[in-house]
């Protein structure tokens, strides 16, 4: 499980991003179980992942309108099958309305870079 904390903030609101080898549905739910087990991590106000398996690919928005469906795109155009990404959100008080996508891609981003580095691609 890699996990890359305060990596955006804006407005009061702070992300992370996490990720790692991932199958199937229920191994993405055991990763956001393991992940929760971290308190700062149960008390996000968002945990949205997604994974793209062979058989389908699978989101989930967790209260976040529209951002597993940004992580998704994002693993899709990246073409990483079988590992979960995970975009955690800690609001800040204030809606930051479309900027929200804006962060999501970029925490997306910031995660697969690492991921590349560690890679050594």
């Amino acid at each position: 499980m890699l996990i890359l904390d305060d990596i955006i903030r804006d407005r009061g609101s702070k992300y992370a991003v996490s990720g790692g080898p991932c199958e199937s549905e229920e191994e993405a739910k055991a990763f956001i179980k393991a992940l929760c087990q971290k308190k700062k991590f149960a008390k996000a106000t968002h945990n949205s992942w997604a994974l793209l398996t062979a058989d389908a690919p699978i989101k989930s928005d967790d209260g976040e309108a529209g951002a597993g469906m940004v992580i998704l795109r994002m693993l899709e155009r990246e073409g990483l099958h079988d590992h979960v990404i995970v975009v955690t959100r800690w609001f800040g008080g204030k809606h930051l309305g479309g900027d929200r996508f804006r962060h999501v891609q970029d925490a997306v981003r910031i995660y697969l870079d690492n991921l590349r580095e560690r890679r050594g691609a």
